[in-house]
């Protein structure tokens, strides 16, 4: 089985990062090809590109003039799993798995990106921010980051061995994956509470609920996507009755 999640806007190099391998992101000609276009913009057009303030602008311009690639091992490259930081990955609390949760992650967990295209846990990053819904026109031919990307991440999941893919992302993200040219099995897990007498997504609850879930299938060395009906974290429980074959829902 092969779990998918978001990466988090946020990235800190100052959390503590075990002595651990670490490993290559896959896409690397095409994260330094971007990191190169990202290059030649001023903070101004990363802001307008980005929506963000003058400061996150100048930051990332700084970041991309100073770019490292993953496949140098510098102070300043660092395995994404421990980078990232937000509710999926607070969900996941990387800092307290053992070393055969962390190898479990390594196997089954992909964090999609938009730089990176799919990461591994423990493939090295450099800090960067490009989300996958950006309108960054790469080439004449490619107007966005999924035109990008095209079939590449797809193609990839294709190539693992797996027999199930359990969706964690966001829509943001997954819409880089075209599931109708996954060659396996595709489970989508929704989680929501119980509010003002109905059942509701709450996006930061099910952030949170995303990482607890990746979570959970390492403790427990989930291989089979029926076991992940028995994901108990925080109070949630599967409902039968709000999921479809493919799509599940957990409540609480």
């Amino acid at each position: 089985m092969k779990i998918l999640i978001s990466p988090a806007k946020s990235i800190s190099m100052e959390q503590d990062y075990p002595q651990i391998e670490h490993s290559i992101p896959h896409f690397l000609n095409e994260s330094e090809s971007l990191a190169k276009k990202l290059q030649k913009l001023s903070a101004k057009k990363l802001k307008a590109l980005y929506k963000v303030s003058d400061d996150i602008a100048q930051l990332n311009k700084e970041r991309f003039d100073s770019w490292e690639s993953p496949a140098e091992k510098t102070a300043n490259n660092k395995a994404a799993v421990y980078a990232f930081t937000g509710d999926v990955y607070r969900g996941l609390d990387i800092q307290s798995v053992d070393d055969s949760e962390r190898a479990y992650l390594q196997n089954n967990l992909r964090i999609l990106s938009g730089l990176y295209g799919m990461l591994r846990p423990m493939d090295h990053i450099y800090p960067y921010r490009l989300e996958m819904g950006t309108s960054f026109q790469v080439t004449p031919k490619t107007k966005n980051l999924y035109a990008f990307w095209g079939n590449k991440l797809t193609d990839f999941l294709n190539q693992e061995e797996k027999d199930t893919v359990l969706n964690l992302a966001s829509n943001e993200y997954f819409k880089a994956i075209k599931p109708e040219l996954l060659k396996c099995r595709l489970v989508t897990a929704q989680f929501k509470e119980f509010k003002n007498g109905e059942y509701k997504v709450l996006m930061t609850y099910a952030k949170q609920a995303r990482g607890k879930m990746a979570r959970f299938c390492a403790d427990k060395k989930i291989e089979q996507i029926e076991d992940i009906k028995l994901f108990d974290y925080d109070g949630y429980q599967y409902m039968e009755q709000l999921s479809s074959e493919d799509e599940w829902v957990f409540v609480r």
